[in-house]
């Protein structure tokens, strides 16, 4: 089933899981999820401080769970393309530890793109196993933390 707007609309769980549209876009829509990432951290980040911006990420978490396993299991397809929520999250995350700059967050989102397309162990382990809200949102963790991983050594490394 390829979902569209109507299907979006249908129930709130479809408008989370679908990125408020972004994982209708044809083609690569975790790409687009992942983008839009960006400018919901360069908004709301401001707002919070360190602290409340990660509770916040930690409660879309939770909905995310909800969200995707609910679209997933209408879709037939427990991580169907177009659930771009966990992408979102996820990459949210990362740019909480993400350094200042442009360039920090360029390479952020290409890293975190590699990690979640590629899936290196155990993230495809996960990603198989795990056919529910929490799989969805899981695999997309996992690739945070190895993004964030290289950040850190890529940060050791320019700074010696």
């Amino acid at each position: 089933m390829r979902p569209d707007v109507r299907f979006m609309l249908r129930h709130p769980a479809h408008l989370v899981a679908l990125g408020g549209g972004a994982g209708l876009v044809p083609g690569a829509p975790g790409t687009a999820g992942t983008l839009l990432a960006l400018p919901l951290h360069w908004w709301l980040a401001p707002q919070f401080s360190a602290l409340t911006w990660l509770a916040v990420i930690a409660a879309a978490f939770g909905i995310g769970i909800w969200a995707c396993g609910r679209t997933g299991r209408v879709l037939g397809a427990p991580d169907h393309g177009a659930i771009v929520w966990d992408e979102i999250i996820a990459f949210l995350l990362v740019l909480v530890f993400t350094p200042a700059g442009y360039l920090w967050q360029a390479f952020a989102f290409l890293l975190f793109r590699l990690f979640d397309i590629l899936k290196p162990p155990p993230i495809r382990y996960f990603d198989r196993k795990w056919k529910n809200g929490f799989g969805v949102m899981f695999d997309d963790l996992l690739a945070a933390c190895y993004s964030l991983l290289v950040l850190a050594g890529a940060r050791i490394l320019i700074a010696e």
